[in-house]
């Protein structure tokens, strides 16, 4: 399912600032080196609201889970505060070592730690006090909702965690879907709506987006 009509999508992706040339090759990269698996990066719009987020909310800590290979990783750290940094959680390094090369053409790979190791492990062994400013979660669905516990738990008030792909292409929608990570997503959707440690808002953007802010 298409949360807009194809040429809703069009003008959208036609009106947002233009990606730069260094993302724009990167997504090139991606498309060439991942074949149908490059639908797991994220849209030069959705590239450009994860930059403007990350600007407005002034983070200098943040949080990405699920790389891919660093479109996404580019994009929030091109809206840090000086200073700033960001933790950036995958599994894979080949996937990743795909946009080194961008963050480091862009300027930017010193802001960027990038961690291969489970990202659970990666959250829990983060300070427990409330220190993040920004997290973006775009990974494994069915671990969604102990991501989202590991952050919001550390996210200082004001902080925002912002969740990708909260549609499942419509399938949490339609009750026949009842795989794994349909039920995680379906769940941590009705979670997030009555969590009161956060106001949250869930946007049509490309497969679904969740914006949360720390109250």
């Amino acid at each position: 399912m298409e949360p807009t009509a194809p040429v809703v999508g069009e003008y959208l992706l036609g009106h947002h600032t233009p990606a730069d040339d260094i993302l724009g090759e990167l997504a090139v990269a991606t498309r060439e080196a991942a074949g149908d698996a490059a639908h797991m990066q994220v849209s030069s719009d959705e590239g450009a609201l994860l930059t403007m987020l990350t600007r407005l909310t002034g983070a200098r800590r943040a949080v990405e889970v699920g790389v891919f290979t660093g479109y996404s990783t580019l994009c929030i750290a091109r809206g840090l505060a000086d200073g700033g940094r960001l933790l950036a959680c995958d599994v894979s390094e080949e996937w990743a070592a795909i946009g080194r090369p961008y963050w480091e053409r862009a300027g930017l790979a010193d802001r960027i730690d990038l961690r291969i190791a489970p990202a659970l492990e990666t959250l829990r062994a983060l300070d427990a006090e409330p220190v993040l400013d920004f997290a973006f979660i775009d990974a494994d669905k069915e671990n969604y909702p102990a991501y989202y516990e590991e952050i919001v738990r550390r996210l200082r008030p004001g902080g925002l965690v912002v969740l990708d792909n909260v549609f499942l292409g419509g399938r949490v929608l339609d009750p026949a879907y009842q795989q794994a990570r349909h039920l995680a997503m379906r769940g941590l959707n009705d979670m997030i709506t009555r969590d009161e440690r956060v106001h949250s808002v869930m946007l049509p953007v490309r497969d679904g987006v969740t914006v949360a802010q720390r109250r």
